[in-house]
């Protein structure tokens, strides 16, 4: 899933807190109402949760706020480093994977969530996590997703444009480099695996995606 983008990961790590924090400007649309998203997420999320894309725990931190015991799953061993450093996380197991390869569970999980993650996969590789959750989790089971989505391929091109003749040059290259769906061809693959969503859009860019088994 996604590896090609790991050394973005690496480079991204030491500066990922204080950019979802609006300390780059070029991110502030993509990050607006991030630690909304992450409280909505925790909100909606079961018992036992399986986290794709952990980075530096900050979705981490809040499920296990909640109560939540939560299997994170991240690729980026300097992530990983990161997330380990705050208190509320030293004692947790942070798992070296990624959404289509990681490690066996030693219990059931209700979730599966992520923040800003999904879209590191090719529509291929979607389609197959999407299938494997669905045989992993129960009925009633759910994945929460917070990611960008678009709703048509006009919307994208447009924001590209836009992107482009501001001069964000760094967010235009992601958003030509990176696997952005779309929103009915998302849907379409959640309605095959049998999962009834919603969706919610929390900024500009991001939507909140909740799909029930």
């Amino acid at each position: 899933m996604g590896l090609e983008f790991m050394p973005i990961f690496e480079e991204w790590a030491a500066d990922y807190d204080d950019e979802v924090n609006g300390g780059n400007p070029e991110y502030q649309e993509v990050f607006a109402d991030y630690w909304k998203i992450l409280d909505e997420i925790t909100a909606a999320a079961g018992d036992v949760v399986l986290e794709f894309g952990s980075g530096t725990g900050n979705l981490t931190e809040k499920l296990v706020a909640a109560g939540k015991t939560v299997y994170p799953v991240e690729p980026s061993v300097e992530m990983r480093k990161l997330a380990k450093r705050k208190a509320s996380l030293q004692k947790l197991n942070f798992l070296a994977g990624d959404m289509e390869n990681f490690p066996e569970l030693p219990e059931a999980v209700d979730t599966i969530v992520s923040n800003l993650v999904f879209h590191h996969l090719t529509a291929a590789e979607k389609t197959r996590a999407l299938e494997r959750y669905s045989q992993l989790l129960p009925n009633d089971g759910k994945i929460i997703f917070g990611d960008t989505m678009f709703l048509s391929q006009d919307t994208y091109a447009k924001i590209l444009e836009e992107k482009k003749a501001l001069g964000e040059h760094q967010l235009a290259a992601d958003l030509e480099r990176e696997y952005y769906p779309l929103l009915s061809d998302l849907e379409e693959s959640f309605t095959r695996n049998g999962f009834r969503t919603m969706y919610r859009q929390m900024n500009r860019f991001v939507w909140l995606v909740i799909a029930k088994k």
